[in-house]
């Protein structure tokens, strides 16, 4: 198996089904005991059960979320190895999410561009 084989991009983890990551934006990361928690405002496309008409001021739908991480043990930051989660958590910026994938050793990757 290849390294790509060991790599699930978000598009195919079924919890995003009708999300376009891409467009949705990172409000604020927290930690809460041992799980990470992450408010996003999410961008639904009309396959999302939540996809709404946007309104006549509104061009798209989205939708206030919540990504969690429960047992959360490590959090690493610019691909360098964990740390105290608290510390790592407070250096992270919010803004788009340009990557979110799984790897084959369970661990998640999320990155994006900071406003």
């Amino acid at each position: 198996m290849s390294e790509s084989e060991d790599i699930v991009d978000w598009r195919r983890l079924r919890e995003f089904a009708g999300v376009d990551l891409t467009r949705s934006f990172v409000l604020s990361w927290r930690v809460e005991s041992d799980t990470l928690l992450v408010d996003v405002d999410l961008f639904l496309t009309p396959r999302h059960p939540f996809y709404e008409e946007p309104r006549p001021a509104e061009k798209v739908c989205i939708r206030p979320a919540v990504i969690e991480f429960p047992l959360c043990e490590v959090l690493g930051a610019g691909g360098q190895s964990g740390g105290e989660l608290l510390e790592i958590v407070a250096k992270i910026a919010h803004g788009s999410i340009s990557t979110f994938r799984r790897l084959a050793s369970g661990q998640y990757e999320f990155g994006g561009e900071t406003c």
